[in-house]
């Protein structure tokens, strides 16, 4: 409607001057009104022109003034003939400050502890000036009024003039864009007029795919399909009594369906039961019952060392010989989500399985797997897991936090853990674990694991970071 009023205004006046009169005029929204011409202008059927307008609007406080009067005038109609104390006048008059200041410049009123009037009367033109602004009476004094810069503001709008245009007509051509089916079978093609091609136009960029942080992180990696362990290969197997606060709901994702194994290795369940109630193999136990029950719930797995009990015992179940296990795999827990944890994340997981390994064999190894990774300096610590003794946290020195970070744990099995699977008394096994996440955000410099992992991933990043290749052999 708003474009047929436009069309058919310029072929019966010729031009359109102001594009806001006319649409005020006619009751159109402004804005409605510039897309419509943008969109002429686009097709040629009208010439358009820019025009910006200024307009003066009055602040709240210079509306005010026009009611009250200006500040210096208000001053002065509060010093009574006799004079005022400073004191009383300020109480009378919240717009003392700057009323007094251009009343004393404007040769009116005698400041000091006393004021008192050197004019009998005054004209108020600041407040003529304001009504006129607001009556939309742009007058030649606009610019005293802007030096009162509180009291206006100048508002700057667009609109356009408007004439015919070289393809001017009172409809719009309707080109169409594709030859259909229906076309040719109606024939009726012979009557549409086409759209010419544009062969300068830019096509799309076609992008491959990105790589995640994460998998460019990932090089040589064993997956195991089960993310599902019971809580025996999770926790028992691994001499981590029943008590432990891991295994407690808090810690824990626990399954409903199903929610516990039928198939465990009995002999060996066995063995891990007695070895938690009374000890063996060096070992005095915890001393407690040992539940069943407990062993058989099914469990999302809390490390990738589920994995690597169930591999050792595969091992212990022919004749021993010399082993290296490697895994990267999803692990669970449930603790609250922050910038350095989540619920989920990625576990790599190293075991070295041999006669007389040694504590400095375990420090060897991971000095030469973490310099692969570009960590250079390492740090050990003490620690303590129900499953490895001794135990050592591995910390690496960041170079863009200035600090050191802890970049995993690491230690040498027990012999309570080890020994009821049937591997040989002079058998050991190192073993190292850290998550994907954490030297991957130091590699890439991110400090939240959130812009890594998760929902809020930021694609510009994995489509900026080139591949990071970490040299493993």
């Amino acid at each position: 409607m708003a474009e047929r009023a436009i069309l058919e205004h310029l072929d019966l006046k010729g031009d359109i001057p102001d594009s806001s009169e006319f649409a005020s005029t006619l009751g159109f929204d402004h804005n409605e009104i510039v897309n419509i011409i943008k969109s002429l202008h686009g097709f040629r059927l009208v010439d358009a022109v820019e025009i910006k307008k200024d307009k003066y609007v009055l602040t709240d406080e210079g509306e005010s003034y026009t009611v009250l009067g200006s500040p210096e005038v208000q001053v002065f109609l509060a010093v009574p003939p006799e004079g005022i104390s400073t004191d009383e006048l300020k109480k009378k008059v919240s717009c003392y400050k700057i009323g007094s200041m251009y009343a004393r410049t404007n040769g009116w009123l005698d400041l000091g502890k006393q004021v008192t009037r050197k004019a009998q009367h005054v004209e108020d033109h600041v407040k003529d000036l304001l009504l006129q602004l607001k009556d939309g009476k742009v007058c030649n004094c606009v610019s005293h009024i802007v030096i009162y810069i509180d009291y206006c503001i100048c508002l700057t709008w667009t609109v356009y003039s408007l004439k015919k245009g070289p393809e001017f007509a009172l409809e719009r051509r309707r080109l169409v864009t594709d030859l259909t089916r229906e076309h040719l079978q109606s024939g009726d093609w012979e009557k549409q007029e086409f759209k010419g091609y544009n062969f300068n136009a830019k096509n799309l960029t076609l992008e491959g795919g990105h790589l995640h942080p994460l998998l460019k992180a990932r090089w040589k990696c064993i997956l195991n399909n089960s993310v599902s362990p019971c809580s025996f290969w999770n926790f028992d197997a691994l001499f981590q009594p029943q008590q432990h606060p891991a295994r407690d709901s808090h810690d824990t994702f626990f399954l409903r369906d199903p929610a516990s194994t039928k198939s465990l290795p009995e002999d060996y369940v066995e063995r891990v039961k007695r070895v938690h109630e009374s000890g063996g193999y060096g070992s005095k136990g915890y001393g407690y019952d040992w539940k069943r029950e407990e062993a058989d719930k099914n469990v999302l797995r809390t490390h990738t060392t589920a994995v690597s009990a169930r591999m050792l015992y595969k091992l212990a179940q022919q004749p021993f010989s010399p082993r290296r296990y490697f895994s990267i795999d999803r692990v669970f827990r449930n603790e609250a989500v922050d910038r350095t944890h989540l619920a989920e994340f990625h576990q790599i997981e190293g075991v070295v399985c041999d006669r007389g390994l040694t504590l400095g064999d375990l420090m060897g190894v991971l000095h030469d797997f973490f310099m692969r990774l570009g960590m250079s300096k390492l740090r050990f610590k003490p620690t303590y897991n129900p499953y490895t003794e001794p135990s050592m946290e591995i910390y690496s020195y960041h170079e863009g936090f200035k600090k050191w970070v802890e970049v995993g744990n690491s230690g040498m099995f027990r012999p309570e853990m080890l020994l009821p699977m049937g591997l040989p008394e002079d058998v050991t096994a190192i073993a190292w674990g850290l998550s994907l996440e954490r030297p991957t955000m130091i590699l890439y410099g991110i400090d939240n694991i959130r812009d890594l992992f998760g929902p809020k991933v930021d694609l510009g990043l994995i489509k900026r970071n080139p591949i990071c290749r970490l040299g493993i052999q």
